[in-house]
């Protein structure tokens, strides 16, 4: 346990004061110099004379010096636990995972882009990695979701068309063997329009495209692009009726 080799990822500021009293280093002296190296200040030349007396080799005190910052143990442990975790739903239970992931940590998903079919998806991303230096942070942080759903494709996962009664306003669902993305994850469609379209579906059907306009007090062009996707098939623009309705 006390002997920190400062290369390994885990290796923390206790592990340095551990380390330093294993070589003889005086137990407050180990504690200040790991405080002074866990907040990046380095070495003063009391403690690199100290160390250098108690037979520290210079690679390490070299390292203590260029340290920026260090995790207590119990942090690090946390962390390693956490991803642990994390490893253990992406493959036993690969749905739960993407979409906790695609809810939470996605920041530019797309449902237009990333949910309709892999290969869809991968001649959007071959297009952002060619001109990867133009693109814009939003388009940036798209093609870093792309990634995690192209890996979802690969593992013969599918997403569900969005319906819009079904659909929960920024959480992505696993409903029979598929993931159904957020109505936040519509272009055009922010968390609080979201949240409105999601509490008014929630209190009956919409009789046409005006009415959804009307009652969750969404815009027009996002009414359009809903259209566009399908996710509107069949829903009349007015709640006017018209011979050709029936026709």
């Amino acid at each position: 346990e006390g002997n920190c080799t400062l290369s390994t990822a885990i290796c923390t500021r206790d592990d340095i004061m551990t380390y330093l009293i294993h070589t003889g280093v005086e137990n407050g002296l180990a504690f200040k110099i790991m405080e002074s190296v866990r907040k990046g200040k380095g070495l003063t030349e009391d403690m690199e004379k100290a160390m250098r007396e108690a037979g520290v080799e210079d690679w390490y005190i070299e390292s203590c010096k260029r340290i920026k910052y260090m995790f207590p143990k119990a942090h690090a442990v946390a962390y390693v636990m956490m991803a642990f975790r994390i490893a253990y739903f992406k493959v036993f239970y690969p749905l739960a995972y993407y979409a906790a992931f695609f809810s939470i940590r996605a920041k530019a998903f797309d449902y237009q882009l990333m949910c309709q079919g892999r290969e869809k998806l991968e001649s959007t991303m071959r297009d952002y990695k060619k001109r990867y230096n133009e693109l814009s942070k939003k388009e940036q942080d798209s093609y870093n979701d792309m990634k995690i759903v192209q890996e979802m494709y690969a593992r013969g996962f599918e997403f569900m068309p969005i319906d819009i009664y079904v659909a929960d306003d920024i959480r992505f669902q696993v409903i029979d063997g598929k993931i159904m993305p957020s109505l936040a994850s519509i272009e055009g469609m922010g968390e609080k329009a979201a949240q409105q379209l999601y509490d008014a579906a929630q209190k009956g059907p919409f009789l046409s495209k005006e009415e959804i306009n009307e009652r969750a007090k969404i815009g027009k062009g996002t009414i359009e692009k809903m259209s566009e996707l399908g996710i509107l098939d069949g829903m009349p623009e007015t709640n006017q009726l018209s011979l050709f309705d029936f026709m």
